[in-house]
């Protein structure tokens, strides 16, 4: 029977090379970019990491109750979680901008500088409420004509439009066409009863009556003004009002009608009101982006990241093996020796682990938070404001003349 191997439960010195059997995921695998010699940049500083953790854990001094898996499996982890809060925050910061993008034409947009200002969203928003309020939207506006006829005053317009459209639709009036005619298109009518006689239209409006033609009657333009106040003033008192009262569709018109004519209605369907513009779907299964659980944000790519960003990677990574080891540790809190036993820090170590990742979260949130799209316009405006206030206290040449 052979001699136990120890390199199976504790760090030998060394580890194995990083490949696709010795990480979890191998998001990172085979990046194109910057290389240190023939090994790709996360394989190498995977492979250096757990060499420079192992040494903060205290070997080769103390031995370690992990192998390089467990150190590689830690470092893409710290990747993982880098990636992640800087993704969140892009989401958080940009979904207005995104909302509606085709995922399949555009299946990651990590990397890329989001300059869209949301209008187009916010554009289409504004058509829901235009639609309500006949500025517009995405809701068609129909038009009905109603027959009026003789004596009848009350008019259901759901009964006589509604069997015309889809089948159990409810319509919406927007607006009824029943009022008197404007003033000032009958003030030229010969027949209103304005005490004009149809040669002074004729005249007043330079098509006859003096020789040579060319000779015209210019009449000021309150005669006009006047001529049409005379007429609304006329209407008002000496005739019966235009008006109309809607109750759940139904029109009841002022005055009753003694005469056949036409009154005209727009409308719209509730259906269409109700439907319209609340899916800006487009592709097909909906390929679109929706909310935050659809935004295109993928794996980082490490070798684009910076070496500050680096360098908070490796903190979080070893506060990461100090979790682990801890978590090893902790099986057994005591290991009995000859005359005594031994006390281990699992616990310590996992405490420790906690209070640093902590720390190092709050960091970088506090940093990506700092350097928003929102806090650097801030700085912007407050740079501009101190550079005018230094402007005021330079002093201004005088000129003589």
């Amino acid at each position: 029977m052979s001699d136990f191997d120890n390199s199976l439960i504790r760090w030998p010195g060394s580890g194995s090379a990083v490949t696709t059997a010795s990480v979890c995921f191998g998001y990172y695998l085979g990046e194109t970019g910057a290389n240190t010699g023939s090994v790709g940049s996360f394989e190498y500083d995977c492979y250096s990491a757990a060499q420079w953790a192992a040494k903060r854990l205290g070997y080769p001094i103390v031995d370690l109750e992990m192998i390089d898996v467990n150190f590689y499996a830690c470092f893409e982890e710290a990747i993982n979680e880098y990636g992640a809060q800087v993704n969140q925050f892009n989401i958080r910061s940009n979904l207005l901008n995104l909302q509606g993008l085709n995922t399949v034409q555009n299946p990651n947009i990590n990397g890329l500088n989001i300059k869209s200002s949301g209008l187009n969203t916010v554009i289409k928003i504004a058509k829901d409420y235009g639609s309500v309020i006949d500025v517009g939207g995405y809701v068609d506006v129909k038009t009905a004509a109603v027959n009026l006829n003789v004596d009848q005053q009350i008019y259901d317009l759901q009964n006589l439009i509604g069997n015309q459209i889809e089948s159990g639709s409810r319509i919406e009036l927007r607006r009824v066409f029943h009022s008197v005619p404007p003033a000032f298109a009958r003030i030229y009518d010969p027949f209103s009863m304005t005490g004009m006689s149809y040669s002074n239209v004729l005249n007043e409006m330079g098509f006859a009556g003096y020789s040579p033609a060319t000779q015209f009657l210019m009449t000021p333009i309150f005669e006009d003004l006047l001529r049409g106040q005379a007429i609304q003033f006329n209407d008002m008192v000496r005739k019966s009002a235009y008006s109309f009262e809607v109750v759940n569709n139904k029109v009841k018109v002022f005055p009753i009608p003694t005469y056949p004519a036409t009154m005209y209605v727009e409308y719209v369907t509730e259906d269409s009101l109700y439907n319209s513009g609340s899916m800006f779907n487009s592709g097909s299964n909906y390929d679109i982006v929706s909310d935050y659980s659809n935004a295109p944000y993928q794996e980082v790519t490490y070798h684009k990241i910076n070496a500050v960003s680096r360098q908070w990677i490796k903190k979080y990574f070893l506060a990461l093996c100090k979790e682990t080891l801890g978590r090893i540790l902790q099986k057994y809190s005591t290991v009995p020796i000859p005359g005594g036993e031994v006390t281990l820090d699992g616990a310590e170590l996992r405490s420790e682990a906690t209070a640093e990742k902590e720390v190092l979260m709050t960091q970088l949130r506090e940093n990506l938070e700092a350097t928003g799209r929102s806090a650097l316009l801030d700085a912007k405006a407050n740079e501009a404001d101190k550079i005018m206030e230094t402007l005021k206290k330079v002093p201004l040449f005088i000129y003589i003349g």
